[in-house]
């Protein structure tokens, strides 16, 4: 029984986190919703709600005890600036530019640039998975943008350039968070992030100067689902599922994300999809599977497999 409500939770969370950028896209398109605005209280509200699901559920001490330390506290202020808001920034103005399917396999590219930086920093020698994860990213970049036109893009250059600098944030962000996450729970570190981040978009773009009066009924629910399903549930769901599943099956199963992403830009927003587009999703949606399969390979052969500590955060 905890492992089937395991696999119901990480599944309902990845689908919560792609149909949450396909809901952004929306209030973009229907209700001109500012990218910097939406943003800002995204990332505010989810941060103190899973700050107070700490405090209610687990070692509460955390949530301030992450400060005492001040290397710490350089670390996350770090972390949050230059890995949650530079991701969920990147993130959204690429779903602006774009939609919320490129964007979200855009930002799905980050293993590959992980394996490309550490290449480069000679700390790993390159495998045949290794080349065969590059390969496929590459393969599926190029149908996913071209449609298998060299000469044209399918997608305007703004939302593939917003996109890869996301799959860049996505990797320094998973890179940077490894000795925060040694110290204290995924809440307490995510939520500080989120708020920090929040915080100084804050400062640049108020939250409070942007004009609701025109929004619907259908504008407030739509927001309230990219805040609290697509973003503080979806996360959450997530973390509670590694209480039942090794990291590498949530992995395995939050795949479900960008495909979730994909079919709700096709089929609800109607956006153009072409047949090689399709077969680029399917090239990095198995780069994706193969990913976390070689990280399942690898914890095998560990001590402590149980110790990998995912971040999700789309």
């Amino acid at each position: 029984m905890n492992r089937r409500k395991g696999i119901s939770l990480v599944i309902t969370g990845a689908v919560f986190w792609g149909i949450g950028g396909t809901v952004a896209k929306k209030l973009f398109q229907q209700y001109q919703v500012d990218v910097d605005w939406l943003v800002t209280v995204r990332l505010l509200i989810a941060g103190v709600l899973l700050l107070a699901l700490q405090f209610i559920g687990k070692d509460r001490s955390q949530i301030l005890g992450v400060w005492k330390s001040r290397r710490t506290a350089i670390q996350l202020m770090i972390y949050g600036l230059f890995g949650m808001l530079a991701v969920q920034y990147t993130y959204m103005a690429s779903i602006e530019h774009g939609n919320a399917a490129v964007a979200t396999l855009l930002q799905y590219l980050a293993p590959v640039m992980i394996i490309v930086y550490l290449l480069m920093r000679k700390q790993s020698v390159p495998t045949r998975q290794d080349l065969l994860i590059v390969s496929l990213a590459l393969i599926g970049c190029f149908f996913l943008l071209t449609n298998g036109s060299p000469s044209q893009l399918s997608v305007p250059e703004a939302a593939i350039i917003w996109g890869i600098l996301s799959g860049i944030a996505l990797a320094f962000y998973t890179m940077y968070a490894v000795p925060l996450l040694e110290q204290y729970d995924s809440l307490v570190i995510v939520g500080w992030a989120m708020i920090i981040g929040g915080s100084a978009l804050s400062l640049i773009h108020p939250p409070w100067q942007m004009d609701v009066s025109g929004f619907t009924l259908e504008a407030y629910i739509s927001l309230v689902f990219v805040i609290l399903f697509g973003t503080m549930l979806a996360f959450w769901f997530y973390i509670e599922s590694l209480q039942s599943l090794l990291p590498q099956e949530s992995s395995l199963l939050g795949s479900m994300e960008p495909l979730a992403a994909v079919l709700t830009t096709v089929f609800w927003l109607k956006e153009p999809f072409g047949i090689l587009q399709w077969a680029g999703t399917a090239c990095i949606i198995g780069m994706i599977l193969l990913v976390a399969l070689q990280k399942e390979s690898s914890s095998r052969s560990n001590q402590h497999p149980g110790n990998e500590k995912p971040l999700r955060v789309s």
